[in-house]
């Protein structure tokens, strides 16, 4: 391929495993590359891309912003050695925050990095609503998590907090439903336009604690040939009610 900016040696060697303790993370894939670069494009760092690629567009659009693009294998051995990946994106962690005047979709606790990428997909997809989690939790910079939100992850604004507590106590003036097998039927829920709701779903394998039934609980109702819906699955059904009231 020809025209690519190439690191110094010195840089190149310095691609390692992710760890969640570092500042920086990977978008893997080609799409996902360009979802970093339209979208935090000021956090890109550099962009990989294997011998084997004939992507063009998105060398094209990170010389275009002038960030460097490295052509070897080296990166994807060390980055992602068993994926059909070609172009891979080195981005600095960055913060965003929650806004008072959204809804929020507020998970407590999720394992799963693809669980919580397709969430961020949703909430990109639907608009409706800003991301809220609490801790302990994945890592929403993990590049699993990253990928599985197909750049998603880019576009929208995610908090994280050490507790609920610490959430409700920065917005407070909402409307708190959280979902719970004994909670009352969600698809009758009438959402008022003058307040804000926040979206509460727990655990992929516990849910949400008891304590969390003072808040009015609402379920989504479903038949008795499934005991729950996966966590992606109820957040998509909520969201899309949540988008057309």
């Amino acid at each position: 391929m020809r025209g690519i900016f190439i690191f110094a040696k010195e840089s190149f060697m310095a691609v390692k495993k992710y760890k969640k303790s570092d500042d920086i993370s990977y978008a893997l894939g080609a799409t996902v590359t360009m979802e970093l670069l339209n979208r935090r494009g000021t956090c890109a760092r550099c962009v990989y891309v294997s011998p084997k690629s004939e992507v063009t567009a998105v060398v094209d659009k990170a010389k275009s912003l002038g960030i460097p693009v490295v052509e070897s294998e080296k990166a994807f051995n060390i980055l992602s050695p068993k994926e059909n990946c070609y172009v891979i994106g080195e981005f600095s962690k960055f913060a965003s925050q929650a806004k008072s005047d959204r809804h929020h979709v507020v998970l407590v606790n999720p394992s799963n990095s693809g669980n919580l990428g397709t969430i961020m997909r949703d909430v990109a997809a639907f608009d409706c609503a800003d991301l809220i989690i609490i801790r302990p939790a994945v890592d929403n910079f993990d590049p699993k998590t990253v990928r599985a939100s197909m750049g998603a992850v880019f576009g929208i604004n995610v908090e994280v907090f050490d507790s609920f507590e610490q959430y409700i106590a920065k917005y407070a003036d909402r409307v708190v439903m959280p979902f719970m097998l004994n909670g009352s039927p969600f698809g009758k829920t009438r959402f008022d336009a003058d307040k804000k709701y926040s979206l509460v779903f727990g655990n992929e394998a516990t849910g949400l604690p008891d304590d969390y039934a003072k808040y009015n609980p609402v379920r989504i109702e479903q038949s008795d040939k499934v005991d729950s819906l996966n966590l992606s699955v109820a957040v998509s059904v909520a969201l899309y009610k949540l988008y057309v009231s």
